[in-house]
């Protein structure tokens, strides 16, 4: 296991060495001369009217993850559905299916929960 992974572990060491050499080359050979005029928020070439630090709506951060959940399900089915004809194959199919069913109920659980809630209305 760890001699066929060697080569995924040599991949991210080397791009994470090379990562940080290249923020500390940056860091090192780039001009550093802070102004009043640099330091301050850009909008889009509009100087800010008010605070920039103004606070979100709740229900977007709410959505977003909600669409992550619902999302990720896709991640985890496409694998399962490539290997069903190897379940089938080696007599593990029903399981399979039952382990899928749950992973899927938890999901409507979850979507029925979040509608119930209205954490997916748009208003």
């Amino acid at each position: 296991m760890a001699g066929s992974m060697l080569p995924v572990f040599m991949v991210l060491g080397i791009a994470v060495v090379f990562a940080l050499a290249f923020l500390v080359l940056s860091r090192i050979l780039g001009p550093h001369r802070p102004s009043a005029l640099k330091t301050t928020t850009y909008e889009c070439g509009v100087p800010p009217r008010s605070s920039t630090e103004i606070r979100f709506f709740v229900r977007f951060f709410l959505i977003a993850l909600l669409f992550l959940l619902f999302d990720l399900e896709a991640v985890f089915i496409y694998p399962w559905v490539v290997l069903y004809d190897t379940f089938l194959a080696d007599g593990r199919a029903a399981f399979a299916l039952g382990e899928m069913a749950v992973f899927v109920g938890v999901l409507v659980a979850g979507y029925v929960y979040a509608w119930k809630k209205g954490g997916l209305d748009w208003q």
